[in-house]
């Protein structure tokens, strides 16, 4: 009985996997074809320009509160005690609204996300669409895109239909749109060495240089130092 209730068994799983078949699928680089449309790379430049101008926004706040601790530095041996406690809490201030501001204009889902997503969108369903007509045209099951979550350790430029959706979008380019050939090989001198006299972010054996503000190592979480706003509240000195 064990031999046949597994002999039906296969049989079953054949059965069902059998229309999986015969179902036809595709795949597409929208990444590719994102940067051939227009209206992309417009939103990649707004949101460039927006991102210029926060920044500028957030540098300008971080000068006036430069400006905030060295008044107190230079003023504090003849303030008062309650003037100083009045100046920390003015410098603490500046600091906690600068740090909202960049959260909120930076963080997750704040307006530079919501931005991105806003300027996107209409790229985005624009591709959609194309996709959606190609499918149907091709008789296609499933359309699977290459740069998403799904990993793809092979695909057979049989199935890219990317090209399609291109041409749909009226992008379509006689060549394919793909990538021309190779020039003559070039010889690429190794970059010199960064020393602490050339570069200020050079790694030495005293320790780890602190990332400038706005690269990816400054963004990541690392472990924070003591603020000029804190050394005020301590009565310490930088």
């Amino acid at each position: 009985m064990t031999h046949v209730a597994r002999f039906v068994l296969a049989v079953l799983l054949l059965v069902a996997c059998a229309p999986a078949w015969g179902q036809k699928f595709g795949y597409i680089d929208t990444e590719f074809i994102m940067g051939k449309l227009p209206e992309y790379t417009q939103a990649q430049a707004e949101l460039a320009k927006l991102t210029d101008t926060w920044q500028k926004e957030i540098e300008a706040q971080k000068k006036d509160l430069d400006k905030l601790y060295r008044t107190y530095q230079a003023e504090e041996v003849v303030l008062t005690e309650a003037m100083k406690k009045k100046r920390q809490d003015e410098i603490l201030k500046k600091e906690q609204d600068i740090k909202a501001y960049e959260t909120k204009q930076f963080g997750y889902e704040g307006q530079l996300f919501k931005k991105r997503i806003e300027l996107n969108k209409p790229a985005q369903d624009k591709i959609f669409d194309a996709v959606e007509k190609v499918v149907k045209a091709r008789k296609l099951d499933f359309m699977f895109d290459r740069n998403g979550d799904l990993t793809m350790l092979y695909a057979n430029p049989t199935h890219d239909y990317t090209e399609f959706v291109l041409e749909e979008l009226g992008l379509g380019s006689p060549t394919r749109n793909q990538p021309g050939s190779k020039g003559p090989i070039k010889t690429v001198k190794p970059p010199k060495t960064p020393t602490a006299s050339t570069d200020p972010a050079f790694e030495s054996d005293s320790g780890t240089p602190t990332p400038a503000v706005g690269t990816p190592a400054a963004d990541k979480g690392t472990k924070a130092k003591p603020t000029r706003a804190n050394k005020a509240v301590s009565g310490e000195r930088p």
